[in-house]
């Protein structure tokens, strides 16, 4: 799947913005699939920590498709949305972008789904609040 440069991010505000940095790299010059990976897995810990009102872990990533590079100095926002939840688990649909320091273009780098289970103290999981769907007349 190629992605246009015209494509646009998500709407709303990004779960994480950072600047790409040097220590980030491999050998080439490019970041890290795991750097980006793992600013997607707390973009997702936020959405599911906040969704289940405590600690959640992640239990498995789904779909990880890298469509471009990430240089050092670029922004990267990554965006992340509920999109299932189950008894004990989430599932959050998670998009990473970049846009060059000095340009307004906008380029999808990777998505994936990542789950978390909520844990409580004793570690073991725990029930989450059930998704509210607006009632909508028809």
């Amino acid at each position: 799947m190629d992605v246009h440069p015209d494509e646009m991010p998500p709407e709303g505000l990004p779960a994480v913005r950072v600047i790409a940095m040097p220590a980030d790299t491999n050998p080439y010059g490019d970041i890290f699939g795991g750097w980006l990976m793992s600013m997607m897995d707390s973009a997702a810990g936020s959405v599911a920590s906040r969704h289940s009102h405590g600690r959640a872990v992640t239990i498995a990533v789904e779909g990880m498709t890298f469509h471009r590079p990430v240089v050092v100095g670029d922004e990267v926002s990554v965006y992340a949305r509920l999109a299932r939840v189950g008894r004990t688990s989430m599932t959050i649909d998670v998009e990473s972008w970049r846009r060059a320091r000095h340009d307004d273009r906008s380029y999808k780098v990777t998505e994936a789904k990542f789950t978390f289970v909520a844990i409580g103290e004793d570690r073991q999981p725990r029930r989450v609040p059930p998704v509210l769907v607006e009632q909508t007349n028809n």
